[in-house]
């Protein structure tokens, strides 16, 4: 039984595509500048977000840890959301290896920063505090439902921070579902930053990577941190040239992801106890109520029997993405409804 996995789109596998490319891939030295295929990508990273240059790394974690250090000194500090992606599950690098120590504000429910709060959290020119550095955004907003911010949102933001002498980086894991969403190119998110990560390994299918986005200062400082946190790859083109493919051919199809959700979510919401509010992109949030006598543990051992992968509380996220076609939505929605009568 071939099974759904909807816990997460990082479970994406590469496309065929994909593998002919990376096994046809022309490779060099990339430490040395010298890997055409990972200069290639990091070009047309640069191009799609309007940056000047872009810098191919491991991970989005690595990418938003670069930034940091590249924007920040030790003892400066950076304005994030507490539902924010660094904030939570970055395993605190910018302060264990950056020494930057950071301010959560509250996100909204629609995933923004209040800006009267940023107001407020950005320090006075204080010996005894920290100077306040940076801006994080999140866009898609994963802990508020895979929510999308607005460019004019960005754009008041980034004005604002430019105004008090601050920079702005957007953690962009999931960008091109954003503008998918909001039927915009990913420039008209990503114009208005400083610095910009976005993941190629979650729904655009890349097995490896993320690319961080900026200006040449920039990007200069934050291949020096590359380098420090073990990040200089070498023939590293044979996952750059997957990384090509998926901005090339799978940024225009999210929006089935988006219609698959939707979908889901609509099945969803007709079961007994199950609560979920339409999704924004290719997130689907469930929330079950008391009268569900199931447990979740039990719940999704059920559903995993019926070939359906989920995991989470009496809160859980589903996420579609490539590999789940509209045969693999009403299995769920099915797997779903058999585990609550059981």
């Amino acid at each position: 039984m071939e099974m759904i996995d909807l816990r997460s789109d990082t479970v994406t596998k590469p496309t065929p595509e994909m593998r002919a490319a990376m096994a046809a891939a022309e490779v060099g030295d990339d430490v040395y500048g010298d890997d055409p295929t990972v200069n290639r990508l990091q070009e047309v990273a640069a191009e799609l977000t309007g940056k000047q240059a872009g810098l191919f790394v491991a991970s989005g974690t690595m990418g938003n840890l670069a930034a940091v250090l590249a924007h920040c000194q030790r003892g400066d500090e950076v304005i994030v959301g507490n539902l924010s992606h660094t904030f939570l599950y970055e395993a605190g690098g910018i302060s264990v290896l950056g020494g930057v120590h950071s301010c959560q504000l509250p996100n909204q429910p629609d995933g923004t920063l209040d800006l009267e709060q940023v107001r407020e959290a950005i320090r006075e020119d204080d010996p005894h505090e920290p100077v306040t550095r940076l801006i994080c955004l999140e866009n898609t907003q994963n802990r508020c439902g895979g929510v999308v911010l607005s460019p004019a949102y960005t754009r008041q933001v980034a004005d604002f921070a430019h105004a008090r002498g601050l920079s702005v980086h957007l953690d962009g894991a999931r960008l091109f579902n954003a503008a998918a969403a909001l039927g915009v190119p990913a420039v008209e998110l990503t114009a208005p930053v400083d610095s910009v990560t976005f993941c190629l390994s979650k729904g655009l299918c890349a097995p490896v990577g993320s690319v961080l986005c900026g200006s040449k200062e920039f990007i200069t400082k934050a291949q020096r941190m590359r380098k420090m946190l073990g990040g200089g790859m070498r023939q590293a083109g044979i996952l750059a040239a997957a990384g090509l493919v998926a901005l090339e051919k799978m940024t225009g199809r999210l929006a089935e992801d988006h219609r698959r959700a939707r979908d889901l979510a609509q099945g969803l919401a007709a079961l007994p106890g199950f609560h979920v509010d339409p999704p924004a992109t290719n997130m689907v949030f469930v929330r079950m109520d008391e009268t569900v006598r199931v447990s979740p543990e039990a719940l999704f051992a059920r559903v995993g029997e019926a070939g359906v992968l989920a995991t989470g509380g009496r809160t859980f996220r589903l996420v579609c993405h490539y590999w789940i076609d509209d045969a693999a939505v009403e299995r769920t929605v099915q797997a779903f409804r058999t585990a609550l009568q059981a």
